[in-house]
């Protein structure tokens, strides 16, 4: 079955840096768009970023995190990662990636599938 599976969440200070991974499996990863997305405590579900399938489809990234945050694939390792720099304690939040055949997407609702997660806390 379509496992993905994150990790690289934990405390940090505020203006340090993280690199989340997520390693997909069960599905044939270089045809699948990735996304990031977040979830703060009593916040709904929010976008982040999203990298195409193909490289022409680029990326894309909420204004929030526009210039702070990278979203890369690396199809050869089935693995999609989040350099996330700069980080500030609105940042603090369970962190998903998540994946849809074909079609760059910003919705939640139009990813097929979606990973349990990953902490990531900024102390100020």
């Amino acid at each position: 079955q379509v496992r993905l599976v994150e990790s690289g969440g934990g405390l940090v200070q505020a203006g340090e840096s993280l690199r989340l991974s997520c390693v997909a499996s069960g599905l044939t990863f270089s045809s699948y768009s990735m996304g990031w997305f977040r979830q703060a405590a009593g916040k709904e579900r929010e976008f982040l970023a999203a990298i195409g399938w193909l490289r022409v489809a680029g990326t894309r990234y909420a204004d929030s995190v526009k210039g702070r945050f990278t979203i890369s694939r690396d199809n050869a390792k089935n693995t999609v990662y989040l350099e996330m720099n700069n980080l500030k304690s609105e940042d603090t939040a369970v962190y998903y990636c998540a994946a849809r055949k074909m079609l760059l997407s910003l919705a939640p609702n139009e990813f097929d599938c979606w990973g349990q997660g990953t902490q990531v806390t900024v102390s100020s």
